[in-house]
């Protein structure tokens, strides 16, 4: 089975000089039908473009003409795409060089929608293993965290960094859902429609990859905002997925996280409260 690697890009010719050369050893290094690396570039102001056709020519560019953010440049990826699995990364990460061979394996099960890699970063000396995740849904939101234990297959979502899907399945459900742009929650929100398909959600800790979290959209908007952006998603999520049930908890403890939120002076989450009713009418758009 061809398969196809979908690297999204903006401004980030310093990461794929350093990254892209682990993924194209990867690729060499896996002994199948086919492969092909995709960059989506995400209408870059540097010199990303250039740099790929002078270095990499074997490399298949898409250009925005404008930017549309990580969930659109996923999308144009995995359109083009001609694998029947698509391996998504960002241009921050570099994969171990063997890292596709129990990735791609667990596609032998149809059922399978997606499967997650085990992310590798060094923090203050100290190795850091992710990528695996839990979530639940308490008071009245979904709320997620790490796994203590980075070995086991299962996991709630596969990150959208990191991960290899079945592109037929992706197609068939619309991709990533670009109503949480600019970015944060399109990756749990597509392993959530997912499982409601009947699909499965995998983790693979023996596909490893060093994530150097170098992050384009700190960069571009700043930790605050980003973090305005990360409440108006957690909010959009609820009003988008819940049933009634969750929609009708959600709104009972809305009282309590506002006031939290004002006794905390935690201005961002009401920020992001008013980010997200702006977009209440594409909310009931895709709900439908």
């Amino acid at each position: 089975m061809k398969i196809s690697v979908v690297i999204p890009n903006y401004n980030g010719r310093r990461l794929l000089e350093k990254n892209l050369p682990a993924v194209i050893r990867a690729c060499q290094n896996w002994r199948n039908e086919g492969w092909e690396v995709i960059v989506v570039d995400d209408a870059s102001t540097d010199d990303s473009v250039e740099f790929l056709k002078e270095n990499y020519p074997q490399v298949k560019i898409v250009k925005h003409l404008e930017n549309q953010r990580f969930a659109a440049a996923c999308n144009s990826g995995v359109r083009t795409a001609r694998g029947g699995i698509v391996v998504l990364l960002n241009n921050d990460v570099s994969p171990e060089v063997n890292f596709l061979e129990p990735l791609i394996k667990h596609f032998e099960d149809p059922k399978v929608f997606a499967v997650g890699c085990k992310e590798r970063e060094v923090i203050k000396g100290k190795v850091i293993y992710s990528g695996r995740s839990g979530a639940k849904f308490e008071r009245g939101f979904l709320v997620h965290w790490r796994a203590a234990d980075q070995n086991k297959k299962d996991t709630f979502w596969a990150t959208g960094g990191s991960m290899a899907v079945d592109r037929k399945k992706w197609l068939e459900i619309g991709g990533m859902d670009i109503l949480f742009k600019p970015a944060y929650w399109e990756d749990i929100d597509l392993s959530w429609r997912a499982r409601k398909k009947g699909w499965k959600i995998i983790f693979e800790p023996n596909s490893i990859v060093n994530h150097h979290h170098e992050t384009t959209n700190i960069s571009v908007f700043g930790r605050q905002q980003m973090k305005i952006f990360a409440y108006k998603n957690q909010f959009l999520f609820v009003w988008k997925n819940g049933d009634w049930r969750m929609l009708g908890s959600h709104v009972l403890w809305l009282p309590y996280h506002f006031f939290k939120a004002l006794f905390s002076k935690n201005w961002e989450f009401y920020k992001g409260f008013w980010l997200a009713l702006k977009q209440l009418p594409e909310v009931i758009k895709s709900r439908k």
